[in-house]
């Protein structure tokens, strides 16, 4: 696949998840998707748990944005960056948040399959988000990975 229709096909995911429209979402999305979020420990697979995922997301950021700067490509994957707008609402994540938007630099690596995304890792930082949300980075990190990361 060439470079041209792999940003078309991120653009096109990009918008749909800033609208939160999760059925324009699903479209471009392979039947077997993976989505990977290091930064809240998740990986959903296949359209059903990408579509859960998603909702559970939009419900605890329902004004998230994203706008993607830059990218590059090799045959069989693209990079993009750029910056996620989003403001962190209810206790999902085991503490309060203020209520102020945050602003991120975003990663995120996708791979293709039958003119489709396959893969997606979405990479920011959990500490910034956490920062700009008035949380405590130790609260949400223990409500998403459990007491052990504590230990380090």
């Amino acid at each position: 696949m060439d470079g041209r229709r792999m940003f078309e096909l991120a653009e096109r995911l990009a918008i749909a998840k800033s609208r939160q429209d999760i059925p324009a979402a699903l479209e471009v999305l392979h039947p077997d998707m993976v989505l990977e979020t290091p930064a809240f420990g998740t990986r959903a697979q296949g359209l059903a748990e990408n579509q859960r995922i998603l909702a559970r997301f939009f419900k605890s950021f329902p004004d998230y944005h994203v706008t993607l700067d830059g990218r590059a490509n090799c045959p069989d994957t693209l990079v993009c960056w750029g910056t996620a707008r989003m403001t962190m609402t209810g206790d999902r994540f085991g503490a309060v948040p203020n209520g102020r938007r945050a602003e991120l630099s975003v990663f995120i690596a996708f791979a293709f399959r039958d003119d489709k995304i396959a893969y997606e890792r979405f990479v920011f930082d959990l500490s910034e988000l956490c920062a700009q949300s008035g949380v405590s980075t130790d609260a949400v990190r223990r409500k998403l990975f459990g007491e052990a990361t504590q230990a380090a």
